[in-house]
């Protein structure tokens, strides 16, 4: 099939949804598929245009695929007006340009705005058209405050009629069904594809004391590391005031290691300035981003109270595989809690809770044989449940569904 790709993260992002986009057009280009994408110049998570793709206005060939970077139109800027903006000039780029007369046209929801107006170019066309939902919108402009009361409900609604004008959607786990049926979706137009770990789980790294001395982490202190976008949603001043209270409790010393950038990253770290107990790094290429994982003690998930249906947070997938234990401060009802429960492979706390997420960072970084019980549980679960191959094969089945029908 000639597929078309439509999606506003891509390589060489390495972090957020790009990664499942990216090895979601490898995996049909090496099913034997011709396949072309749109995305946006790479800007995430740091809200900025990659150096060298300022001007980019041919399309290159990665990996077999061809890439063509869409100009956004509006200036990169970190809030909710500037994603707005962002997503709306991304949007008027990919209907404006060429899709090479594809069997297929599949894009991936965030953005929406980009989503809808390819699904109505699509219809017009008359070529099927399949979504693939990472994130539900609507219910995340109510969890992150960006919107309340009848805006929200008009998202929602817009987001609902957006998807239903699809052939077919994918959603990437199982407790997006009920919600995305309840935006008026047909359930019949819906499937269940999971993401995956995206990094090789048989890839040995050095010893863990090693690649601690390297990163000048202390034999004795609990090193806990928190990767991915630095956001509203993340809710990562409940860390900082999770590291003050360590800095003023003289027990064990504790690290938090915050991996990544993001929109709040500037905000956390003027909280932080003078907090020993917090380190700020940069996003990193996989092979250092699996030397910090598989040394440190224990791995954050950390999401700001409310949020719960919004999202299935992608680090799971790449926590689970490194060997190391989980703590998650999230609401009982999140994604993030039902992986945790679902894969045994780690410690919930409530969010919002500084004290119970130092207390539960000392207690499974402090107890080898309990962290060793726990990581061996989610790569029990992430080969398993979360293998590329058996994703790759499932969209391949998918996308050739939509064009039989």
């Amino acid at each position: 099939m000639r597929i078309t790709v439509v999606g506003i993260n891509y390589a060489p992002e390495v972090t957020g949804i790009a990664p499942y986009t990216t090895g979601f057009v490898e995996g049909m280009v090496r099913a034997g598929h011709d396949v072309f994408v749109l995305t946006a110049p790479p800007h995430y998570p740091e809200w900025r245009i990659s150096p060298g793709y300022e001007h980019v206005r041919q399309a290159e060939e990665i990996n077999g695929a061809l890439v063509r970077r869409v100009r956004l139109g509006a200036p990169v800027r970190p809030g909710a007006r500037g994603r707005l903006m962002l997503e709306a000039g991304f949007a008027q780029g990919v209907v404006r340009a060429r899709w090479r007369r594809p069997d297929l046209v599949v894009t991936v929801s965030p953005t929406l705005l980009s989503a809808a107006a390819v699904i109505a170019r699509a219809r017009l066309t008359g070529v099927p058209c399949g979504v693939v939902v990472q994130d539900l919108y609507g219910k995340g402009v109510v969890e992150t405050g960006a919107m309340s009361g009848p805006l929200a409900k008009a998202a929602a609604r817009f987001e609902g009629t957006a998807l239903n004008g699809a052939n077919g959607v994918a959603v990437i786990h199982e407790r997006f069904v009920d919600n995305v049926v309840a935006l008026g979706v047909d359930r019949s137009k819906v499937e269940v594809i999971r993401n995956w770990t995206h990094i090789a789980p048989e890839v040995e790294v050095a010893p863990a004391a090693d690649i601690r001395a390297s990163l000048g982490w202390q034999p004795n202190e609990i090193v806990a590391v928190h990767t991915g976008n630095m956001g509203v949603k993340q809710g990562l001043d409940n860390v900082i005031e999770a590291a003050k209270l360590a800095s003023a409790a003289g027990g064990p010393r504790v690290r938090f290691v915050l991996v990544g950038d993001g929109n709040q990253r500037a905000r956390l770290q003027e909280r932080a300035r003078n907090v020993a107990q917090v380190e700020f790094v940069d996003p990193l290429p996989e092979s250092e981003f699996r030397r910090v994982l598989s040394a440190a003690d224990v791995l954050l998930v950390n999401e700001k109270p409310g949020v719960g249906e919004m999202a299935v947070p992608s680090k799971l997938t790449s926590y689970f595989v490194s060997g190391r234990p989980v703590v998650a401060a999230t609401d009982p009802s999140s994604g993030a809690a039902h992986e945790i429960n679902a894969s045994g492979a780690g410690h919930l706390v409530a969010a919002g809770d500084p004290a119970a997420l130092l207390s539960a960072v000392i207690t499974v970084g402090s107890d080898s044989e309990a962290a060793a019980r726990l990581a061996a549980n989610g790569r029990t679960y992430a080969l398993s449940t979360l293998s590329a191959a058996k994703a790759v094969d499932h969209y391949d089945e998918w996308c050739q569904s939509l064009v039989a029908r």
